[in-house]
């Protein structure tokens, strides 16, 4: 059973939700209408997943987002839709617009169990699902070179096989795939570093990874190389 935790400023918002939510097989664990509130509880109870205003008191849901190390799945909960783009980029489950329609809160959690289902797959058999609008393929972790960000989409490199385009963000695979042996070195690029093989620096600004499995080099600046320092512990570039 999913557990649920309602962050919204307003009472009447919390209450409706709530309301809608009986219907449906989850444990509201508790409720917020502050940042710091919400922050609190969380940290309380780990929640699967947050019901979420973008508007609240002393700053919006965004900034709480960005203020948790591990935050749960997030459906965003707002009466204004010009936020939705920056929700998905997030990695938000859904958004849905007040008042919520019944339909709409039903096809939300729906994709929420549809998310965390490759989790609990993944945990038994070490695989995971990467979903294109045309085919699903399970690969194992090992199997997987790189990771690129491309836009709402995250293009996955997988060894001796083409390329996959994943409508999903980078965050959901930083969280998802093991660290380590993969590290996030910059806003667009995670690499496998057991598939590392070779590094050249042309110059500080620029340094390119040889990894097992593709053909293209990958090419990182000068801060993406100090991450890779960091990670690889007494590796010098």
């Amino acid at each position: 059973m999913l557990r649920v935790v309602v962050v919204d400023d307003e009472p009447l918002a919390r209450r409706a939700i709530k309301r809608l939510l009986r219907a449906h097989p989850v444990d509201v664990v508790g409720e917020a209408e502050t940042i710091a509130e919400a922050m609190a509880l969380i940290e309380a109870t780990h929640p699967d997943l947050l019901f979420l205003d973008i508007e609240l008191n002393g700053g919006d849901g965004f900034d709480l987002i960005a203020a948790l190390a591990n935050p749960p799945k997030v459906v965003f909960v707002t009466a204004y839709a010009q936020h939705a783009v920056e929700a998905f980029a997030v990695d938000a489950v859904d958004y849905l617009l007040k008042p919520v329609a019944p339909e709409r809160l039903a096809e939300a959690l729906a994709r929420v169990e549809r998310d965390v289902a490759p989790r609990a797959e993944k945990a038994q058999d070490d695989t995971i699902e990467l979903r294109t609008p045309n085919r699903s393929v399970l690969a194992k972790p090992a199997d997987i070179v790189a990771l690129k960000a491309d836009g709402d989409f995250t293009r996955v490199l997988l060894s001796a096989q083409p390329p996959l385009m994943i409508w999903r963000t980078l965050t959901h695979f930083e969280q998802l795939l093991p660290t380590p042996p993969f590290v996030r070195l910059s806003r667009s690029l995670m690499i496998n570093l057991d598939r590392l093989r070779r590094i050249d620096a042309p110059s500080r600004d620029d340094v390119r990874l040889t990894l097992e499995g593709i053909s293209e080099l990958v090419s990182i600046g000068r801060a993406a190389a100090a991450r890779l320092r960091e990670a690889m512990g007494s590796h010098r570039l």
